[in-house]
C-alpha cells in the first residue's frame, strides 16, 4: 500500500475554474470499444487546472515561463500548517504557529472545500506574511484554495510579494487527507514552453522518524 498522500484533486469536467476561463475537456480521438486498436485522446483547459504551479509570467511582465522554474523548488521537506482563518479572509503573520519551519509550506485553510464548486470566498495570503516567511527562507508556499489572492484582489498584493521575493506557489491542494506535520512534498509541474502555469500531481510522503 502507497505511503503518498495525493493532495490534488480529480481533473474532470466537473472541476470548477475560475469564472470565465477554460473549462476542463476530454475528447477521445480513438477508442478501442469502437473497433479501435487503441484509446486516444485529447484535453483542452486552463493550465491552472486543480492543484497547479503558476509561474511568475502569471502575475508579472519580466517574469518566466513555467518551463524556466527550478524543479527542486516542488521536492523536498515540506510542513502542512492548518489555520484557523474566515472565508473571505487573508491569513496574517499571528496565525502561523511557532516556528522554525521549513523551505516549503503549505496552507490547510479549510475554505474551499469542493474543487468541483467554486466558491469565491476562500481564504488567501497577505502579502506580510509572504515577506515574512521570506525572510525565514521559506521558498515555496501553498494553499487549499484556487489563488494566493483573494477572489476581488484585481491588484494581486500577495502574487506581487511572490514574484519580488521569488517565492514559488501551488495553488488548488486538497489537504483534507494530510494533518499538519512534517512531509516530502513532490509536485512537479510540467515542462510547458512559455505556459503561465502548469498542473501538477501533487503528493506528500510521510516523514518517518
Amino acid at each position: 500500500m502507497s505511503r503518498l498522500i495525493d493532495i490534488t484533486p480529480t481533473i474532470s469536467s466537473r472541476i470548477g475554474v475560475w469564472p470565465g476561463d477554460a473549462p476542463y475537456s476530454y475528447k477521445a480521438n480513438l477508442r478501442i470499444a469502437d473497433g479501435e486498436n487503441i484509446d486516444l485522446g485529447e484535453i483542452t483547459g486552463t493550465v491552472h487546472l486543480g492543484a497547479h504551479a503558476d509561474a511568475p509570467s502569471h502575475y508579472h511582465a519580466d517574469g518566466v515561463g513555467i518551463e524556466g522554474r527550478d524543479l527542486d523548488l516542488y521536492y523536498g521537506p515540506c510542513q502542512v500548517i492548518a489555520v484557523d482563518v474566515g472565508r473571505g479572509e487573508r491569513i496574517q503573520v499571528a496565525d502561523l504557529p511557532p516556528g522554525p519551519f521549513v523551505e516549503r509550506l503549505l496552507f490547510k485553510t479549510g475554505t474551499y472545500p469542493d474543487p468541483d464548486r467554486f466558491n469565491e470566498d476562500f481564504a488567501s495570503f497577505s502579502p506580510e506574511l509572504l515577506e515574512h516567511l521570506a525572510d525565514q527562507g521559506v521558498r515555496l508556499v501553498g494553499i487549499d484554495t484556487p489563488s494566493a489572492d483573494l477572489f476581488l484582489d484585481k491588484q494581486l498584493e500577495s502574487h506581487q510579494v511572490l514574484y519580488s521575493r521569488d517565492l514559488a506557489i501551488l495553488e488548488g491542494l486538497v489537504l483534507t487527507a494530510a494533518p499538519p506535520g512534517r512531509y516530502t512534498l513532490i509536485a512537479l509541474p510540467l515542462k510547458l514552453e512559455g505556459a503561465d502555469a502548469s498542473p501538477v500531481r501533487a503528493a506528500l510522503l510521510p516523514e518517518t522518524s
